[in-house]
């Protein structure tokens, strides 16, 4: 009988593929199969735990911090920082992520897509400041309000709290960091892909670029982002954010002047992000953007 032993791990752009052909195996020859099967089962453990051991050693490029902020309220986040160099200023990157990682462990945050900014290849080509703010439970990065009839979306008039706060902790780190003002960016999932256009419509002049990922915002505010570089990614069969938030938006941006960027993955559901952040095309469209 031919047995065939695949191992991946598509972490991170590490793939592992071990492939073991043509091992014999018969019935009778119990001993045989014992001496096959234990190098396998060795070599299954070693792969697990160093694949392990490498997403844990990304999760640590991450420090964590605490911001607190005017009203005394506190915002956790993780920050990924480049290479030290004071003769040079770095972008910055807002992370936004989905409702699923809401919380107070300052850890789930970095379950999806904002590890893509931490692998070697991309520290190397794309050195910057990370930020990954953490969401308290029960709360939001955006404020809008739904038309009954239309599900259209419209900015409410204040912010947030957890975006006020996210835009004191960004002014902040400018200050304070050699962040270049003008390499701004900010990005986010489901959650934080409606986040991201809520930031953008609200703080237009702070922002260099914006990769909202299966969000939707307010087309009504298109006009005032119409200056923005915008990527925006959705899957054609989210049942979870209807596409045609992203669809509204795109068409929105359009009439208003703008040419956004619109990537529709077909036969994907919610989970687009995973094809967006491992899209080399998006970290060299992102980082060459400028204010």
């Amino acid at each position: 009988m031919s047995c065939i032993f695949v191992r991946e791990t598509p972490e991170k752009n590490l793939v592992y593929k071990i492939v073991i052909f043509e091992i014999l195996v018969t019935i009778k020859p119990l001993t045989m199969m014992k001496s096959v099967l234990k190098p396998i089962i060795l070599l299954q453990a070693f792969l697990f735990f160093t694949g392990a051991g490498i997403l844990f050693a990304q999760a640590s490029l991450f420090s964590a911090g605490n911001f607190i902020g005017d009203q005394g309220d506190t915002l956790k986040y993780r920050q990924l920082s480049p290479d030290y160099n004071t003769l040079r200023k770095y972008p910055l990157v807002i992370f936004l992520h989905g409702s699923g990682e809401r919380g107070n462990d300052n850890e789930a945050q970095l379950k999806w897509g904002v590890m893509n900014f931490a692998t070697d290849q991309a520290m190397k080509m794309y050195p910057a400041y990370v930020i990954a703010p953490q969401c308290p439970a029960g709360q939001s990065w955006s404020n809008f309000s739904r038309s009954r009839k239309t599900d259209e979306a419209r900015l409410m008039d204040n912010p947030s709290k957890t975006m006020e706060l996210l835009i004191q902790l960004i002014k902040k780190l400018t200050k304070e960091l050699p962040i270049d003002p003008d390499r701004v960016y900010i990005t986010g999932l489901s959650m934080g892909g409606f986040g991201t256009f809520d930031a953008i419509e609200r703080y237009p002049d702070l922002f260099a670029a914006a990769v909202p990922v299966c969000g939707g915002g307010d087309i009504s505010r298109a006009e005032s982002i119409k200056k923005i570089p915008i990527w925006i990614f959705h899957g054609s069969e989210d049942t979870t954010v209807d596409p045609q938030f992203s669809l509204d938006m795109a068409q929105a941006l359009t009439r208003a002047g703008a040419h956004p960027g619109l990537t529709l993955y077909p036969e994907v559901g919610h989970f687009s992000w995973l094809a967006a952040y491992n899209d080399p095309l998006i970290m060299e469209w992102l980082f060459r953007q400028k204010r």
